[in-house]
């Protein structure tokens, strides 16, 4: 069990808190989405409240270890200001540099202070100016962020899977260091899902690929009670038991590793579900975003489907069947969509699949959603306020459930 924020002494002190103010902005640098921001305000204002000056760290986009105007985190400074209706000092330029490091001497308590995108330099990365890994460049540079606090908050759970300077290097620099309260969120409720769930556990896995879900599924065959397998990587798992899956996406070099992982799953008696009718088509537009107007769409009778067709999204018998599982569960965790949710056409078994885990929330199940589209699909459905958690992590969240250790938790020191 690793320190978390009140475990550590803050009042009156100066604390650099990790966060992650990676956020989407438009051609005109203006933010479109502010959860990333509005996700680390508990533990900005417990901090406030004791009295600390805080030193705010993020990256911000891949600026590859130079000065990109474009990638600057002032419109960040902005918006948290906004929200949180109070100045946020911000320095430009360098994070590390002069009037960096005068702006986080002079810092007030009840002040704050936002620095510049950490990875406009190399160092963050673990590299040199000339690109080559460099773990000493990297040591260099961390002890520098961490000589303008005295303690150090890890609020990017985003981020942790990183072994950045800012991510796990910084600890090692600063008298006390623990995880924030968006952090501490995400380690319970991740931790709980695989180390001691309610059961039935259900697994709801998606996506595109059977490859980038392979340790994922490897780890759950040890935890979960029931696992339905659905989006486009279900068609490589359908193909390597026999079924015909028209021009349906897969991976044939991992027929071999799908079909051992279904038998696997018969060995320890786990049930693993598939879809048993999909909503196919014969023609759409993957860079668009659209289904053709003289595009047929038709849904199957059962699991096969035909030539010249390819599934875009599960059918009502499926819907049918999963809601079973879905229904009886007790911690349910889901991870990437089951169809191509973002076309209204073949939404329908995605959002439906949110709204029955959003019922079986109120029933009581522990649920917890994780990665970027697997958020979106249960907004699309309106229900993301009716899940337990929504992971704010994307590859994070993914090496978490694979049994990783990530090394900015690790580094964070245990709980005495």
């Amino acid at each position: 069990m690793k320190k978390t924020l009140k475990d550590i002494k803050v009042k009156d002190k100066k604390v650099l808190v990790r966060v992650d103010y990676n956020v989407p902005l438009d051609a005109n640098l203006n933010i479109t989405n502010d959860k990333r921001i509005v996700a680390t305000i508990p533990t900005i204002e417990y901090l406030l409240k004791e009295n600390a000056a805080i030193i705010l760290i993020s990256h911000f986009g891949r600026p590859k270890g130079r000065f990109v105007p474009e990638m600057s985190l002032k419109p960040v400074s902005v918006r948290l200001g906004e929200l949180l209706d109070k100045p946020i000092k911000f320095v430009g330029g360098n994070c590390i540099g002069e009037e960096s490091k005068k702006a986080a001497a002079s810092l007030k308590q009840g002040e704050i202070l936002l620095l510049e995108n950490l990875r406009f330099h190399p160092e963050e990365e673990g590299k040199n100016a000339a690109g080559e890994k460099d773990k000493a460049a990297m040591d260099v540079f961390a002890k520098e962020i961490a000589s303008m606090g005295e303690v150090f908050v890890q609020d990017a759970f985003g981020t942790v899977h990183r072994e950045h300077a800012s991510t796990a290097a910084v600890v090692k620099y600063v008298k006390d260091a623990a995880a924030g309260f968006l952090l501490e969120k995400e380690l319970k409720f991740l931790g709980e899902a695989l180390e001691n769930p309610q059961k039935p556990f259900l697994a709801i896995l998606g996506g595109a690929k059977v490859s980038d879900k392979i340790n994922v599924i490897e780890n759950l065959l040890n935890k979960a009670d029931s696992i339905i397998i659905g989006g486009a990587m279900a068609y490589t798992f359908l193909k390597s038991q026999g079924v015909s899956i028209g021009e349906s996406l897969v991976e044939d070099d991992k027929l071999d590793l799908a079909s051992e992982l279904v038998k696997k799953a018969k060995e320890r008696k786990i049930n693993i579900l598939f879809p048993v009718d999909h909503i196919v088509t014969n023609k759409i537009d993957f860079t668009s975003k659209q289904v053709p107007q003289d595009a047929k769409i038709e849904e199957t009778v059962d699991e096969a489907i035909a030539d010249g067709f390819m599934a875009a999204d599960i059918g009502s018998k499926s819907i049918e069947e999963f809601a079973e599982d879905i229904k009886s569960a007790k911690t349910i965790l889901w991870n990437g969509p089951l169809g191509i949710f973002e076309i209204d056409e073949f939404s329908k078994g995605t959002v439906s699949i949110a709204k029955l885990v959003a019922q079986a929330t109120a029933d009581g199940a522990i649920s917890v959603v994780g990665g970027g589209d697997s958020v979106a699909a249960v907004k699309k459905a309106g229900v993301d306020k009716m899940i337990s958690h929504i992971s704010t992590g994307g590859g994070a969240s993914l090496e978490f459930l694979e049994g990783k250790e990530l090394p900015g938790i690790a580094a964070l020191p245990d709980k005495k």
